[in-house]
């Protein structure tokens, strides 16, 4: 009997401890929604200039100090005659009041490391925002993309964002070095050109939606559950209500049709592919993906920004929301909140690609 006790009260401890937890969640994830976020600003780094620091030191352990230093003043002076040429250039073009001459074209990097909600596009829509808003002929993006997909809507705003780029005639590059799958390959298809490396995931063009249903469970233990809705297919399966065979045809037709739009949005953007044969959810690695026509090169970013640092401007360019104490507080736990929530409930819901 005194086992059973103690027992009970350790028990009740763990409630106590877990309830306190939960209620912390509910307070700071309230303080993240109060507050919001902070206005953020954009972080620009040259890449070029950091490649060939990475070079110069290396260099510097492997050739004679002379040798050196005897390019160096060749490489300035011939800096300085093109310097002067293109001042001649900018300043004619400048009288003319031409201004798409008035700088060399550049590459702009971005990074899209996604989440399951593609959280990330609100950074992406102010990056390519302010890429737009300076942009000139010649100029091209790199996007630097990882992501093995998520909620439709989400990705379809990224992908709604990568295609401005397009419509301004800025041509798009994106490298898959990980994973760009279903959601990711939504936006991979927008672009120009998609480099994979060799083992990287790409494909699974398809849609999926899942959700445990406790009904039986709680039929069992004597409890009832109530769902009042308007509208027939308000609601189609549940979690905790009774399923029907009517509502899993209802849920069945939304998610083939979601499907049927993914496919179309490919079509439109890499009309060369046979969607029979790669719209199947089936995923692929980089080599195979070539083959079939879902990429067009194989290859990392480091090659490709490798190379564009020996001719050009390379600027990383990253949008970074600027947060208060409480609001870092509040994004991680906030964060880990609606993770928990968004895998319970939103896959029940809405199809995730």
């Amino acid at each position: 009997m005194d086992f059973l006790l103690d027992y009970g009260l350790f028990l009740a401890k763990i409630a106590t401890v877990v309830i306190a937890i939960a209620a912390i969640l509910i307070i700071v994830k309230g303080l993240k929604d109060h507050h919001g976020s902070s206005k953020g600003e954009l972080e620009v780094t040259d890449l070029t200039e950091q490649y060939k620091h990475t070079v110069s030191q290396l260099e510097s352990h492997l050739f004679d100090k002379p040798l050196l230093k005897a390019r160096d003043k060749a490489e300035k002076k011939a800096e300085k005659e093109k310097n002067k040429a293109r001042q001649t250039e900018v300043k004619k073009a400048a009288k003319e009041g031409d201004l798409s001459h008035s700088r060399e074209p550049r590459l702009f990097v971005l990074d899209f490391h996604g989440s399951l909600d593609a959280r990330e596009v609100t950074a992406l829509r102010e990056e390519v925002t302010a890429i737009l808003a300076v942009a000139m002929e010649g100029d091209e993006v790199l996007l630097r993309l990882e992501t093995g997909g998520g909620m439709v809507h989400g990705y379809g705003l990224a992908s709604s964002q990568l295609d401005r780029l397009k419509s301004a005639g800025v041509k798009l590059t994106i490298s898959v070095d990980k994973v760009a799958a279903s959601g990711g390959y939504m936006m991979a298809c927008v672009a120009d050109k998609i480099i994979s490396a060799p083992f990287a995931i790409v494909g699974s063009i398809g849609v999926i939606a899942q959700l445990p249903n406790f009904n039986k469970l709680l039929k069992k233990n004597d409890i009832e559950f109530e769902q009042i809705t308007a509208g027939e297919f308000k609601r189609t399966l549940t979690m905790f209500g009774e399923n029907t065979d009517k509502a899993r045809e209802k849920f069945q037709t939304e998610i083939e049709e979601t499907h049927g739009l993914f496919k179309d949005f490919i079509a439109a953007h890499r009309p060369e592919l046979d969607l029979e044969t790669v719209a199947t959810g089936e995923h692929w690695f980089g080599k195979q993906a070539l083959d079939l026509g879902l990429v067009d090169e194989i290859g990392t970013s480091d090659d490709f920004i490798s190379l564009a640092c020996k001719d050009r401007e390379v600027l990383q360019v990253r949008y970074v929301q600027r947060k208060k104490l409480a609001e870092k507080l509040a994004g991680a736990t906030g964060e880990a909140a609606d993770n928990l929530l968004m895998k319970w409930v939103s896959r029940g819901q809405r199809p995730f690609m």
